[in-house]
């Protein structure tokens, strides 16, 4: 209740939580408020209008643009009133299918600002995905852009929704194009509307009151069955859980300029490049580009040097990136990262060589945390603006505030420190988290809390050791069963991961005839490592084998240029396992380079696993 006076409310809650009969909670349940008032207007009328709300820096199109919360502010009023007058109202859904920039974060807040229900889709995602969402969230409208940037490309969004649309039983009432000038889409003239003119004629909206427990937002995971998982976010326990979290974990003041590296179609965009920071009035920065190739493995040390970033927040495959092009961070020590005070790892596990690597590099504190579209915002970290700065190599971090722990046994009982188990976090979710699936709650019930009653389950493995850090290993289908023995597939890539030619590398359990799985491992070089690629593996097989013991039963490895990675930059290591094995899949929707799927195939084929490819 306290945190929750972070928070402007229309109605102040009275009560904390009410409690459901499967033990989860509704948040704030009498509290009534509006979430993009919390995120513009309060600002603007506390006298701080005239504060940078978004540095957008684009080093796609080499161009700047700073908002105020004043400009913020009007810019979302009136595109809410480009959405208000489509006949967009309190519970409906619109899908925002855009890029990076700042029209679709202003369309979030805009949404937000009416009571509308947003799901982002990834901009450039395949049509038969976006389709499935389009039939599961059945939006009124849809939000979209004539196109996408990527290094030496132009990614046309209007065909792929055009054929998402066809391919949908649900059709939209109407679609929304801003059309950008690296490329310009043929609008359907009884259904598409050009952006800046619907916006220029739009009166702007004000704030409509919404309940606590009113969704704000869903956005979609990937499911088991096919169908993706609507995940849903509230309103209140979402601000109060982000409010909370910029100054309690990012060390994150008001006057400070923030920085979260994702695109807004993942959860961290959501949460904070565009949710936390500004419900927290800080300033939050929004880049198109790459960590490489954007110019250069420096590009984005000259994002936090240029615009002041005290806190940076990316994935641990980004930094590998830099590592990979700048193995010695040369361009880091020629032009330095500014005044940055610490960086955040999250999205996959941070192995500890890259942690090392940017720690020696950068100089602050790197802190790996840890957390999922589901929870919203992180459940293990090290609370570093509460003077928290006791970090361990290879752990998550601890317990943040709201969240308990435990690693479980095959009887779901928690088990004792330092034994690995499944990890789960006993009921109820802190506020922030998922109310649940769109449209399923049994769904949800059946994903999440059935496995281990009393518990939610991640889906993760680990342990927690005697100073109650949360070590977590990677994904339970990551456990593999070599003849008998439990194996780790993140512990193996650990040691592989420790080579000095390694820039970073997956392993998967392949299916074998004798042991019943085999670790595969496919790795990338660091740049500039012209050895023998043979001689390479056979080291790699050797550590595995001193480190682990002949029990791990590791003989194959392979070099790649690239792993095959989703666009948020988590490698599909599913897909590898089932290549591996020798299936035919699709290539994945997710996925960012199509053509390091057929590399992993032929290099799988060349060690004995999967088949080749023509």
């Amino acid at each position: 209740m306290r945190a929750a006076d972070g928070i402007t409310w229309s109605r102040k809650p009275t009560i904390a939580a009410q409690r459901n009969d499967d033990l989860t909670a509704d948040w704030f349940p009498d509290g009534v408020l509006n979430t993009c008032y919390n995120a513009l207007d309060r600002h603007v009328a506390a006298g701080r209008g005239d504060r940078i709300a978004l540095i957008f820096d684009s080093a796609m199109t080499k161009t700047l643009c700073n908002y105020t919360y004043n400009e913020a502010l009007d810019q979302t009023a009136r595109i809410a009133g480009m959405i208000a007058a489509q006949g967009v109202g309190k519970g409906d859904r619109v899908i925002i299918y855009m890029p990076g920039v700042p029209e679709a974060v202003f369309a979030m807040l805009a949404c937000a600002r009416i009571g509308a229900v947003h799901s982002v889709v990834f901009g450039g995602f395949a049509a038969a995905e976006l389709a499935k969402r389009i039939d599961d969230a059945t939006p009124k409208l849809i939000l979209s852009a004539s196109c996408g940037l990527e290094p030496h490309r132009v990614v046309p969004y209007k065909p792929l929704l055009d054929e998402a649309i066809e391919l949908a039983q649900h059709k939209p009432y109407r679609c929304i194009i801003l059309q950008r000038p690296q490329l310009e889409a043929i609008l359907s003239p009884e259904r598409d509307l050009d952006w800046r003119e619907a916006t220029s004629s739009a009166a702007p909206a004000a704030c409509v009151d919404v309940a606590a427990t009113d969704p704000l937002y869903i956005l979609y995971t990937s499911g088991t069955t096919g169908i993706p998982k609507g995940v849903v976010h509230d309103n209140g326990g979402y601000a109060v859980a982000l409010h909370w979290s910029m100054r309690a974990i990012y060390g994150i003041e008001p006057d400070d300029t923030w920085w979260a590296a994702s695109d807004i179609g993942w959860v961290v965009g959501h949460s904070y490049q565009v949710y936390g920071p500004l419900l927290y009035g800080c300033t939050s920065v929004l880049y198109e580009g790459k960590p490489v190739g954007t110019p250069d493995a420096g590009a984005f040390w000259r994002v936090i040097r240029e615009h002041n970033v005290k806190s940076f927040f990316t994935a641990p495959t980004a930094i590998r990136a830099i590592k990979r092009d700048d193995p010695e961070g040369e361009i880091l020590a020629r032009d330095g990262v500014g005044n940055l005070q610490a960086l955040f790892l999250a999205g996959e596990r941070a192995d500890p060589d890259t942690v090392i690597w940017a720690q020696n590099k950068l100089g602050v504190p790197v802190i790996d945390h840890w957390w999922q579209t589901e929870l919203g915002w992180p459940g293990l970290a090290v609370c570093f603006g509460l003077g928290d700065t006791h970090t361990k190599i290879g752990a998550a971090g601890r317990p943040v505030p709201g969240y308990r722990f435990a690693a479980l046994d095959e009887g779901h009982q928690p088990l004792p420190v330092n034994a690995s188990g499944v990890l789960a976090i006993e009921l109820p979710l802190p506020p922030g988290a998922l109310t649940g699936l769109w449209r399923r709650q049994e769904h949800f019930r059946d994903s999440y809390l059935s496995a281990h009653p009393g518990y939610y389950a991640t889906g993760d493995g680990g342990m927690i050791d005697d100073e109650g850090f949360v070590h977590v290993m990677g994904r339970i289908d990551d456990i593999i069963n070599v003849a008998g023995h439990r194996l780790s597939t993140g512990a193996i890539e650990q040691i592989i991961a420790a080579h000095p030619n390694i820039a970073e590398c997956a392993v998967i359990g392949a299916a074998d005839a004798i042991k019943g799985m085999a670790p595969v491992a496919l790795v990338v070089l660091k740049s500039g490592v012209d050895r023998d690629h043979a001689v390479i593996t056979h080291e790699i097989i050797e550590r595995v084998r001193h480190e682990l013991g002949p029990v791990a039963a590791f003989k194959s490895a392979a070099v790649v240029n690239a792993l095959p990675k989703t666009r948020s930059g988590k490698i599909l290591r599913s897909a590898l396992r089932r290549i591996a094995d020798g299936e035919q899949i699709a290539t994945p929707p997710t996925i960012e380079d199509p053509a390091t799927l057929d590399a992993a195939r032929k290099a799988f084929f060349q060690i004995g696993f999967g088949k080749t490819v023509d």
